[in-house]
């Protein structure tokens, strides 16, 4: 019975609960190892996807002139485009901000007017003769007390994390430079430190992840660009106030699959309804037109069938990953999973030929 394939896999169960186990027991042994993860995780991946993004660039003027040159011109070219895209689009922000400052109370009187209409309706009067407004109040009394006698922590983790993203913009650059320069050589290492026979299967799972990344990461950025592009040209035709920032909101929103445009058309269709229902009309039928021409050609076009995932899984993966990591965990699910499709995928197979 100990020959058996289904002990020996039942003892490896065992073992490995085992460990855990005996992990959680001693996990203050861990904290620093947490520590350094969290500190220098945020600026490897923001590297990271810089990195696949300018890659194919450096690549490219590689074969003209030495790679630190090329990765030299790179970043002067990204600081040239910075610099011009803050002169172009900076005086158009800070007119739409000051616009926004300047409607600021006939928006407040707005919304005034609106909740005082819905309070004079019959069914709110019934609503308020209930317990619920008292339950209500009391939970929104409650909050208050705790958010202000948690105000200090709130505002140190505030500074805090001033302090992380002024670190991690700092740090990018350099790290980017790295990777980009010797980014190839790493696999190099892996390959000595494993055995011969397992060096051709280790190149294949290898090179299909970093395929499945850099086409993850090349492709949703090209069509997240495409999507605020076209939602922005949608909401200039119809009017809307605003167009600029909240077409920038539907090109960083539209990271995340399918839930992610309708996140950022939120803050479209409350700017339409303080004008009129008709414009907040107006801003679901751009959104919903943007989001045909992404999901019937953009993304077709960009992403292919690369990834081989399908939509469902996808979903799932969205729910799973935004139960146990929120924001940040749908954001990075699809990709994380792509990537262990393939480690799983090969390792499948290399268990059935062995």
């Amino acid at each position: 019975m100990v020959k058996e394939k289904w002990f020996r896999w039942g003892i490896g169960v065992m073992m490995l609960f085992l460990i855990i186990f005996l992990g959680t027991k001693i996990s203050f042994i861990f904290t620093p190892l947490v520590i350094i993860v969290q500190t220098l995780l945020p600026p490897i991946i923001v590297s990271g996807v810089l990195y696949y993004l300018l890659r194919p660039l450096v690549n490219r003027l590689e074969k003209k002139m030495p790679r630190t040159l090329a990765i030299i011109l790179v970043f002067l070219g990204i600081a040239g485009l910075m610099t011009a895209i803050v002169f172009i689009v900076g005086p158009e922000l800070q007119r739409q901000y000051n616009h926004f400052v300047e409607n600021l109370p006939s928006y407040i009187t707005s919304v005034q007017q609106w909740v005082l209409s819905i309070m004079e309706k019959d069914w709110f009067q019934n609503f308020q003769e209930s317990n619920y407004v008292e339950n209500i109040t009391a939970y929104i009394e409650n909050n208050a007390k705790n958010m202000l006698e948690n105000a200090g922590a709130t505002a140190a983790n505030a500074i805090g994390m001033i302090a992380n993203t002024v670190m991690v913009l700092v740090l990018v650059p350099f790290v980017l430079f790295f990777m980009l320069k010797d980014g190839e050589q790493a696999p190099k290492f892996l390959y000595k430190i494993l055995p011969r026979r397992h060096k051709e299967e280790a190149e294949d799972i290898l090179d299909d992840m970093d395929g499945a990344l850099s086409a993850y990461i090349q492709g949703q950025m090209i069509v997240s660009f495409c999507v605020g592009l076209t939602t922005y040209i949608g909401y200039l035709i119809i009017g809307l106030d605003y167009s600029l920032v909240l077409g920038l909101i539907a090109m960083v929103t539209n990271v995340i699959p399918f839930i992610g445009p309708w996140f950022g058309a939120f803050p479209a269709v409350i700017v339409g309804l303080l004008d009129s229902p008709l414009q907040a009309l107006l801003v679901v039928v751009v959104v919903v037109i943007a989001q045909q021409i992404d999901s019937n050609i953009t993304s077709p076009l960009v992403m292919g069938k690369k990834l081989n995932v399908h939509p469902l899984t996808i979903i799932f993966v969205l729910l799973v990953a935004g139960k146990f990591g929120g924001l940040f965990g749908m954001i990075f699910a699809v990709p994380v999973y792509a990537l262990l499709k393939v480690i799983v995928s090969h390792m499948y197979r290399y268990w059935k030929l062995e």
